[in-house]
């Protein structure tokens, strides 16, 4: 399950036709990191670059020209080299790039600093992610340079910066049907990691047991990674949000909350399950993840096409006030408390994220002051939480060191909401009969 390199290409031109006359985009693959020495990590590519290519290689650029008589589209990687290729696997070359990649003109990378100024000359714009990496930043001044020698014997040369972001994050906010597609089995294969560790889990194993089991499951089933650092924590680890470490030892009690998700594809799945490492909720633990659950419903029922993005924040604030009220965990008026913040002890980050190629994907989330309206093809994640930390001398102790979160991933449609990712038991009832079955 691939995207066609013919989306990339209608991609490429979405984004020429939104560009000022008289511009240029250049883009660049993402650096190599160097994890010790001479060993790299595991190299991943940029998401703006890959979202317009589909090309998977370090070393790379991309040149957008439009109404360049030879080619609008202009890539430079790493040429073929049948030594390095013995060492680090096959390159895709300029040759074969063309073809496979959809592009107008392929060059080696080599050239770009002659090829580059040549493409800025008689233009008057450059497109960049000014700011994003310093380093390509002042290659791009000294493109801009060469290009207004060349200026000097007539017709223009760029004068004017301009942020990509703008144009290209707004693009990569609404999903296609093939990002959907994409989105929903990295949730599905994240499903399954999540469901395997439920009935997994046990109370002496360790925390990175667990992760263990779940990257398992996200490779075997085609993943190459986890999306993100997965996060595994049991009894008041789970007061951290981003707690990572996952190292400690699952004691007889502990509620066991894992935040995980793996990427396919180059999208990315992001679920939160939270369960008693027993197989059986306390009281005071099904109390806490009864409210968190009606939030999460309440939050998911508000995101709806037009409702503003800040809709299922309200709504999962309100749920959880109204419970921590009623269990005495907060007092007062509920709508002075919401005023206050003073829930923010129990439940202090957003509800939800977009989601796509990146975790947290990019996209405004305001239009000026004002919370931008949900559109048909946005992806949210809708997480709340509560909270208790262990040393919280507010509450009484059988409440303290109890985190609770729940998570899941939403795509906007024409008619209200889908959850992409389904088939992890939700509700108390659900968890216990599912643990207990294994």
């Amino acid at each position: 399950m691939t995207i066609d390199s013919r989306e990339f290409s209608r991609r490429r031109a979405a984004l020429m036709e939104g560009m000022e006359p008289g511009g240029i985009a250049l883009l660049t693959a993402a650096p190599e990191q160097v994890r010790s020495r001479d060993v790299h990590h595991a190299y991943r590519q940029d998401s703006d670059f890959y979202y317009l290519t589909g090309f998977t290689e370090p070393q790379a650029l991309l040149a957008l020209a439009p109404e360049r008589e030879e080619g609008e589209v202009i890539l430079f990687c790493q040429p073929k080299d049948p030594h390095k290729e013995l060492w680090e696997g096959i390159l895709l070359g300029p040759d074969s790039a063309v073809a496979t990649l959809n592009v107008d003109q392929a060059f080696s990378i080599a050239e770009v600093d002659h090829i580059v100024p040549e493409l800025m000359a008689g233009r008057e714009r450059v497109y960049s992610r000014i700011g994003a990496d310093p380093d390509f930043d002042e290659k791009v001044m000294g493109w801009v340079r060469g290009a207004r020698e060349k200026a000097r014997l007539g017709g223009p040369a760029p004068g004017q910066f301009l942020l990509l972001d703008e144009l290209l994050h707004e693009m990569r906010l609404f999903k296609s049907e093939e990002e959907i597609r994409l989105l929903e089995k990295a949730a599905r294969i994240s499903a399954e990691g999540h469901r395997r560790i439920m009935q997994f889990c046990r109370p002496g194993i360790h925390e990175y047991e667990l992760e263990a089991e779940l990257l398992h499951s996200f490779l075997r089933n085609g993943s190459r990674a986890a999306a993100y650092g997965s996060i595994v924590g049991a009894g008041a680890n789970a007061c951290i949000l981003h707690y990572v470490s996952n190292e400690s030892r699952i004691q007889d009690g502990d509620l066991v909350l894992v935040d995980a998700g793996c990427e396919y594809q180059y999208y990315a799945a992001d679920i939160t399950r939270t369960f008693p490492a027993n197989g059986r909720f306390s009281a005071e633990q099904r109390e806490i993840y009864q409210i968190v659950l009606r939030a999460q419903t309440a939050a998911i029922a508000a995101v709806q096409p037009g409702a503003p993005w800040d809709a299922p924040q309200r709504a999962s604030v309100q749920v959880i006030v109204d419970g921590l009220l009623e269990l005495g965990l907060l007092s007062g008026a509920a709508d002075e408390i919401i005023e206050t913040e003073a829930y923010k002890s129990f439940y202090m980050h957003r509800v939800g994220h977009w989601l796509g190629i990146d975790v947290h994907d990019v996209g405004r989330y305001k239009h000026g002051e004002d919370w931008r309206p949900y559109e048909p093809g946005m992806v949210t994640t809708i997480e709340p939480g509560i909270y208790i930390a262990p040393d919280n001398e507010d509450v009484a102790r059988r409440w303290r060191g109890i985190g609770v979160r729940i998570e899941d991933d939403i795509l906007v449609t024409t008619s209200g909401n889908r959850i992409l990712s389904e088939g992890i038991p939700r509700a108390t009832e659900e968890i216990e009969a599912f643990m207990m079955a294994a």
